[in-house]
């Protein structure tokens, strides 16, 4: 690992790259350490290219134009970039960003203690401790839609602490929910956004399936799934409020495509690590591992596309987060909470690392560039 993205010597990465020459995106492979445009009328789009039979071999016989070393353009690509330089972009471009919750026992947990709490966080520890009584690790060994779920529930309701973010944790169906527009994700350097109401909030480190037409997983990167705990703790009727806001979903840096060497077995084994520094002076550290997911990834993407839902340009799926920050920042018994200019480092050894900063959702540069204006710029170049 020798670059700045931290991705590993072996493996196919495919990036998204703004060509300010260009006024447009590009599609581009990484080879030796530089990046080619490998954009055509065969592959105008990530979606096109992960509608290919054989991406992986496409990508290595794929021509193309050099745009920069991987290193020059991801220094560029933070939030004071120069406009006149290559930057990265969130590595998809027409398909539906989606997105999974309380697919891990810790942060289903969280969920509930968010819920009990009404979103005011001096209630969390209290309720915390109460739960975790009853609790315990049982949560944790139950798979969901079991018998044995079924009779926790029944448990959990006698005791008065059943929850609808338990319904999705451990019943039969899994929460799957629109976290974000085609096109409105930020990429690696990018600021991401929280919406101004919140007060107590977190980033949420995930791995991200890049799933095709036919629900086919083509590979896999990394996401920030920035997540409101108080807007989505006051009523889970406020999800769309508490996750889909400017600049609030991050994903990148770049789509590992699956391979002989990485595959879905290789997901369900990986390890995250999430680093946040704030200009305090504080830090947090965490670390997830997907062997502790509760549903496989491939149901997941079987309870989001199927007979009952299609996705024609395909999907790009966030898979859920082990990881709820407890340690308190501000008042004892509070936890954690962003602050503005916090640096969110999420890195695995397969997928490299996602980076990005905390600004207001209101103070990130507003989302301009959708479907319409894309189409525009690739018939402009004579892609479609």
């Amino acid at each position: 690992m020798t670059n700045a993205l931290n991705l590993p010597d072996t493996g196919t990465f495919v990036f998204r790259v703004w060509r300010p020459e260009l006024s447009g995106p590009s599609v581009c492979a990484l080879r030796d350490g530089t990046l080619l445009d490998v954009t055509c009328a065969t592959v105008p789009t990530v979606r096109d290219l992960l509608e290919l039979d054989d991406p992986v071999g496409w990508v290595a016989n794929a021509d193309g134009v050099a745009v920069g070393s991987l290193d020059e353009i991801a220094e560029n690509s933070r939030e004071d970039f120069d406009p006149a330089k290559p930057r990265l972009l969130a590595p998809l471009d027409l398909q539906a960003v989606k997105a999974c919750g309380v697919t891990f026992a810790f942060s289903m947990l969280e969920r509930v203690i968010e819920e009990k709490a009404k979103g005011d966080p001096s209630k969390a520890e209290k309720i915390r401790e109460r739960c975790n009584a009853i609790l315990g690790d049982s949560l944790r060994s139950v798979i969901p839609g079991s018998e044995k779920a079924a009779e926790l529930k029944t448990a959990l309701i006698a005791e008065d602490v059943w929850s609808q973010y338990l319904e999705v944790g451990i019943g039969p169906d899994a929460e799957v929910f629109t976290k974000s527009q085609p096109m409105s994700a930020v990429g690696f350097g990018a600021a991401v956004g929280l919406h101004p109401v919140s007060n107590w909030n977190n980033p949420e480190p995930e791995v991200v399936l890049a799933v095709d037409s036919a629900g086919k997983v083509k590979g896999a990167t990394l996401g920030n799934d920035v997540n409101l705990r108080d807007v989505e703790g006051r009523s889970a009727l406020l999800l769309g409020k508490a996750k889909d806001n400017n600049a609030s979903a991050s994903i990148g840096p770049a789509v590992r495509l699956f391979d002989s060497a990485f595959t879905i077995d290789d997901v369900r084994k990986l390890e995250l690590d999430l680093k946040v520094t704030g200009t305090d002076g504080f830090e947090l550290s965490g670390h997830s591992t997907m062997t502790q997911i509760s549903r496989d990834p491939l149901d997941l993407v079987g309870q989001a596309r199927g007979r009952h839902h299609q996705y024609p340009d395909g999907f790009f799926l966030y898979l859920g987060t082990l990881f709820a920050p407890t340690k308190d920042r501000d008042a004892p018994g509070e936890g954690f909470t962003h602050k503005l200019g916090d640096v969110v480092e999420i890195s695995c050894a397969q997928l490299g690392t996602l980076k990005n900063t905390v600004r207001l959702s209101t103070e990130c540069p507003e989302w301009t560039f959708g479907t319409g204006a894309l189409m525009r710029n690739l018939s402009k170049r004579n892609l479609i």
